[in-house]
């Protein structure tokens, strides 16, 4: 009997999941709202809440999961060998997390962990993107004065203030790519 609980559990976890993403692909990720969840779903919102404590958890798993493909798609690429090549290769991470507002606040918020037991989609998101970048550094015509794991998070702190900036009235004429290559040839490439 408890099988079958769980299963469907599991079943209507994965249809709020796919409704969600589907309304999302409508309307962006802000524009979600939990009634139209349910709605589509066929659930009542009290069952919504037993599967995720609030919005932003649901937020959460599906902005992680878009990152993840998103870096899924870095990780199958050429290794790469110049900051242009590095700013192309993250360029699908970049470009979702910086899509909406919304997704770039709930990214930051979710992306790093106070206990272990808070880690989520996000945060893992943000450790394997700093993973990849610190193998590039290793393996790449990058400086060597500095270890690849601190090279990486220059990588990643740079993306998160050239993202940041795009969002910032004063700064919103330079286009984030050309901002992080400026960062980047100056991080990665001292003196060149």
């Amino acid at each position: 009997m408890a099988k079958a609980v769980q299963q469907r559990t599991l079943k209507t976890r994965a249809r709020l999941l796919e409704v969600a993403q589907a309304l999302v692909k409508q309307g962006g990720y802000e524009a979600l709202r939990v009634e139209e969840v349910v709605l589509g779903a066929g659930v009542a919102k009290g069952t919504f809440f037993a599967h995720f404590r609030d919005k932003d958890a649901l937020m959460e798993i599906l902005i992680g999961a878009e990152l993840d493909a998103c870096l899924d798609q870095a990780e199958a690429g050429e290794t790469p060998d110049s900051v242009d090549a590095i700013v192309a290769a993250l360029a699908p991470y970049h470009r979702c997390i910086s899509a909406e507002r919304y997704v770039f606040d709930v990214a930051l918020r979710y992306s790093g962990a106070a206990a272990i037991a808070e880690i989520g989609p996000i945060a893992r998101t943000f450790e394997r993107y700093f993973r990849l970048v610190e193998g590039w550094m290793a393996s790449g015509p990058f400086r060597r004065d500095v270890s690849p794991a601190l090279l990486a998070e220059g990588v990643q702190a740079f993306a998160i203030q050239a993202l940041s900036l795009q969002f910032c009235a004063l700064h919103e004429a330079t286009a984030f790519e050309d901002r992080l290559k400026v960062y980047l040839d100056a991080w990665l490439l001292p003196g060149s």
